[in-house]
């Protein structure tokens, strides 16, 4: 599938569309709790058949754990019942520690368990581009690091932060590439951490990174949909904008309507209805107001593809979740 086009052409239709990032909510359905979920590929598979059979969602996305990639690495990885898995300390500080960093083989930890989600997903779902997830470059460097530690170093002491960046990027091609193999249409790469970089750091640190990754990975059959949800990306956009990634998704620390001012007509834009304080926290009537809302005042806009603005949680009320799409009917409704 020409995921590009796929996507473009949503965006261009009269009638909106929606991607938003939800996979955790269905295990409510499933009655399984989120420390299976992310272990086993088996649940992650039905959870996003779930999500595609029960959603008018355009893609269906694979679960957004951040701490995947870090436990290949050698990361401690903290486990809930209810909340997505979060990694704890660090195993870098210095250039002798991250010239010692031994890069990981694909299958290591929880990520042959993400590949094989992914390969019996695509075998199930078939109207629609199946999409995985990776963590960005920056986001996956920080997390090793320690995310205090890291914004120190970039300042004081740069050369370890390349030097794990470097290592990272080779893993994260290789994992993207067994994510294609078993059948992925493209991946998440969600770099939220560079979000609270400026935008001379995040030159250094992040971009040129993310622009590897689309140079190695993106083709015609596969797609590299780049996440940010940090407050700082409005004053980096044109950078952020300028790795060729097929598209770009944001979170609502932004006002999307500001972000669409600034997008260039041939760059195509995501979000960014609120996951916690909308999906989470919200009510069926504040998220249909806020979506329809958000939905009016980009209407003209043919590079918008209305979604969450970030990962939907996994305790987020699926009569939420029921009324953000019941807006976008509504919406569509109201054209005819």
């Amino acid at each position: 599938m020409r995921v590009a086009d796929y996507l473009w052409s949503k965006a261009r239709d009269t009638k909106k569309s929606a991607l938003p990032v939800l996979s955790f909510p269905a295990g409510q359905k499933l009655g399984v709790s989120v420390d299976r979920l992310v272990k086993e590929g088996e649940l992650q598979a039905k959870a996003m058949e779930i999500v595609a059979q029960e959603t008018p969602s355009i893609a269906a996305v694979s679960f957004m754990d951040l701490s995947v990639e870090s436990e290949a690495f050698g990361s401690q990885v903290r486990y809930s019942e209810d909340e997505v898995p979060t990694v704890i300390g660090h195993i870098v500080a210095n250039q002798e520690e991250a010239e010692a960093l031994k890069i990981p083989p694909v299958g290591a930890a929880r990520t042959g368990v993400f590949v094989e989600a992914i390969a019996r997903a695509k075998a199930r779902i078939t109207d629609r581009p199946v999409l995985a997830g990776v963590t960005g470059p920056f986001t996956l460097t920080g997390r090793l690091f320690d995310v205090n530690a890291i914004m120190l170093l970039c300042y004081d002491d740069p050369r370890p932060v390349h030097t794990v960046l470097k290592k990272v990027n080779q893993f994260l091609i290789d994992y993207s590439e067994a994510l294609k193999a078993a059948g992925a249409d493209g991946v998440f790469i969600a770099e939220p951490l560079a979000g609270l970089l400026s935008p001379d750091m995040d030159a250094e640190f992040s971009t040129p990174y993310i622009k590897h990754l689309v140079e190695a990975l993106q083709e015609e059959e596969f797609a590299l949909l780049y996440h940010n949800c940090g407050p700082s990306v409005i004053r980096m956009l044109p950078q952020i904008f300028s790795t060729g990634a097929t598209a770009y998704h944001f979170g609502n620390a932004l006002d999307m309507r500001e972000v669409m001012q600034k997008a260039p007509g041939d760059k195509l834009c995501m979000g960014n209805i609120d996951p916690a304080g909308q999906f989470a926290n919200g009510t069926v009537q504040s998220i249909k107001e806020e979506t329809l809302a958000l939905l009016h005042d980009l209407k003209e806009r043919q590079n918008f593809i209305i979604s969450s603005g970030c990962d939907i949680p996994p305790h987020a009320s699926w009569q939420n979740i029921e009324a953000f799409f019941d807006a976008l009917e509504e919406f569509n409704s109201s054209l005819t």
